[in-house]
């Protein structure tokens, strides 16, 4: 017997969430239906949908805009570290180990499933970076594949632009296959503290 429309529809909902398959999705449903909460979910969700936005400065989730890490002028503005994902802000805040700016791409370089660099928050970081207040750029992307992609991808954005900034990269003490939000405090103090130059291109040297 098939389930009824509302609630095939619900695990459907639940099936397009990432790493979510079709049993874990129709636990969840249950789940839902059979607790109380399920209404404090609904209501967590509006309210999250409807209270969070993204800074137009580095495009990490907010409640204001510009976000409170962009509107703080006591942040080194001349950093900016450059990461996939709104969870990676937090997990490097949540060190203390950066004391500068941030720039949220949106996700990662992944062509097998359909995401380019049209997808990323890549020209808002060039604009940013033509500002000139900016000395160095730390690619902070994760150390896989993806995000190895991802780093170069940006390196060839700022070169490209002829812009006279540093290029550096968290320091390869990182766990390769690794996120950046699982990493230990301790992990990300080293990575930030020993990263290491990226080759750059001089607008006039024709390599």
């Amino acid at each position: 017997m098939a389930y009824p429309k509302a609630l095939e529809e619900l695990v459907e909902a639940f099936e397009r969430f990432p790493g979510i398959g079709r049993r874990t999705a129709e636990r969840l449903a249950f789940h839902v239906l059979r607790n109380a909460d399920g209404g404090r979910l609904a209501e967590a969700i509006g309210r999250a949908r409807g209270e969070t936005l993204f800074c137009s400065v580095c495009g990490n989730l907010s409640e204001g805009d510009p976000c409170a890490i962009c509107s703080d002028e006591g942040r080194d503005r001349s950093q900016l570290l450059v990461v996939e994902e709104p969870r990676a802000v937090e997990a490097v805040e949540r060190s203390g180990a950066h004391g500068g700016l941030y720039h949220v791409l949106m996700g990662s370089l992944q062509p097998a499933e359909g995401s380019d660099s049209e997808h990323l928050n890549l020209g808002r970081l060039v604009e940013r970076l033509r500002e000139g207040a900016v000395r160095e750029v730390i690619l902070g992307t994760d150390p896989d594949a993806e995000g190895e992609a991802t780093a170069m991808l940006v390196l060839e954005a700022v070169e490209r632009a002829g812009l006279p900034v540093r290029v550096t990269r968290l320091a390869r003490g990182l766990p390769a296959g690794s996120a950046l939000e699982y990493l230990h405090r301790g992990v990300l103090e080293d990575a930030l503290e020993g990263r290491t130059a990226v080759r750059t291109r001089r607008p006039d040297d024709g390599s």
